[in-house]
């Protein structure tokens, strides 16, 4: 039987979570707090943000769950279910800093 886990982002119910870190391991993120996220919500935080602006910007989930991004983007996955795969593509702002 799947294991159920709440996505700390989205809320949602999903069958297996992904650890991200606050601080970007890149950025020294080993040793600090790590959220437990669904894919979906992983996927679409590093598609918005450089590892740069999360290690300075975004070091909480209140600072992710206040940003104009974030919000639109949980707005807009309310409704589907938690283990629904969605595309996600890196926004212009973050394939130019690759």
């Amino acid at each position: 039987m799947a294991q159920n886990h709440i996505c700390e982002l989205c809320n949602r119910n999903v069958s297996s979570i992904t650890k991200h870190h606050l601080i970007p391991l890149e950025k020294g993120g080993e040793k600090f707090k790590t959220l437990s996220l669904c894919s979906t919500c992983h996927r679409q935080i590093h598609a918005l943000f450089t590892n740069r602006e999360l290690a300075t910007h975004y070091r909480s989930l209140e600072s992710l769950k206040k940003d104009i991004k974030i919000v639109k983007f949980l707005k807009f996955i309310q409704n589907i279910p938690g283990d629904s795969y969605l595309d996600i593509k890196k926004s212009r702002h973050v394939r130019k800093s690759c």
